[in-house]
């Protein structure tokens, strides 16, 4: 399975993400930069945190016309994995592949922290290794986290079993539904808030993250 991982000027967990599959996983993993086109050699895309052209704007609103893009959205549509992880969830709603919107913090304040989250749904391909419930706790850092959708969105993202992590305990963001992560209907493009990268090794403290990406490997998603 080869993995793409997009970089947007202001990326900055690219490199992270690459350890994670490519040294830790022993994954082939190529950097894309957003200027590319095509996505012909990559089965699963990645869209990392970070602060993609500054995040000017809105987050994610600039790099959601980045020349990629197009590629991505094709790549979703064909029903191939696609992962956004903070300003990559951002993206991924901003480009509509996922529904709702990220909005600044509650409390206005940066957020830097470990945060448990509960396994809201273990039956897609990202999250099937977890147990359901599970209690698993994985990093955040991120300003605009907030996750916010309409009535009609929020009472389907339920129906149709779309929230995969929400925030346990407290909420840090103040994000609808305690949601730390979704997916869309058919259940190939997933988002979270939370850094999963970063607790996947366990020279970092802690490796919950870990069976996200194993999970990926091991639903034969491609």
């Amino acid at each position: 399975m080869q993995f793409g991982v997009i970089v947007f000027p202001g990326s900055n967990c690219d490199r992270d993400m690459v350890y994670v599959l490519r040294d830790v996983l022993n994954c082939p993993t190529r950097l894309i930069w957003h200027q590319e086109t095509t996505l012909d050699d990559v089965d699963v895309v990645v869209l990392p945190g970070g602060f993609s052209y500054g995040d000017y704007l809105r987050c994610g609103a600039i790099a959601r016309f980045s020349p990629i893009m197009a590629a991505i959205v094709e790549h979703a549509n064909l029903g191939k994995p696609v992962l956004g992880i903070c300003n990559g969830f951002q993206v991924l709603t901003e480009v509509g592949l996922l529904p709702g919107a990220l909005t600044r913090n509650e409390g206005l304040h940066f957020i830097c922290d470990r945060q448990p989250l509960e396994v809201a749904n273990n039956q897609t391909a990202f999250t099937h290794l977890y147990a359901e419930k599970q209690h698993i706790t994985i990093p955040i850092a991120h300003g605009e986290g907030r996750y916010q959708a309409n009535e009609k969105t929020l009472a389907e993202l339920r129906a149709n079993q779309q929230v995969l992590f929400r925030y346990a305990g407290e909420n840090p963001n103040g994000s609808l539904d305690n949601i730390a992560g979704i997916c869309n209907r058919q259940r190939n493009v997933m988002g979270m808030m939370p850094h999963p990268e970063r607790a996947s090794d366990p020279m970092l403290g802690g490796t919950d993250g870990l069976a996200l990406f194993k999970g990926m490997l091991t639903a034969n998603l491609c």
